[in-house]
């Protein structure tokens, strides 16, 4: 078994807390609230504070997820293009996001930004335990290991951050 340095650290960032829909306006142009942009900036802070700094951000081209990796670019000091995916949208699956995992298997690091119920399906899919349950908050940022890059993953939980443990810490 490879030792964790030779993992590769997959960061899921689900976007923060945004605008509640509106008649006749797109899900996908929904912005990030004040609320929403100042609980992402605590979790990124302690996100920072623990050393996180991805080689490649990808995120759903939906608004709320593309200002979400902004924040993560400014915040964690990443200086490279934030590369949008589709399949990072709430109605992907599991098995593409797999897919988009893979053919960046060679970074050291990913961050993906994105949305529920599609994270909290991701999340137990990359642990190799579709079974589990995972209450993936708006904002908040987990840590999975992977070591090889079978047809079913089966990653290392490291650790899992939402919002109100990062202002517990404050």
């Amino acid at each position: 078994m490879k030792g964790e340095n030779t993992a590769v650290q997959v960061y899921l960032l689900r976007h923060g807390v945004a605008e509640e829909g509106r008649v006749g306006a797109s899900d996908a142009d929904r912005a990030l609230t004040q609320d929403g942009r100042r609980k992402l900036r605590l979790v990124l802070k302690a996100a920072s504070e623990a050393g996180v700094q991805p080689a490649m951000i990808l995120t759903s081209p939906f608004k709320r997820a593309v200002q979400t990796a902004e924040m993560a670019r400014k915040a964690l000091g990443y200086k490279n293009e934030i590369l949008r995916t589709k399949a990072l949208i709430p109605s992907s699956t599991v098995d593409q996001v797999w897919e988009e995992i893979r053919v960046h298997r060679d970074e050291e690091s990913l961050m993906l930004v994105g949305h529920n119920p599609l994270f909290d399906h991701l999340a137990a899919y990359l642990l190799g335990r579709q079974e589990v349950q995972i209450d993936f908050k708006k904002g908040a940022i987990l840590r999975i290991d992977l070591e090889n890059f079978a047809a079913q993953p089966k990653g290392i939980l490291r650790w899992y951050l939402t919002a109100k443990l990062a202002s517990n810490r404050q």
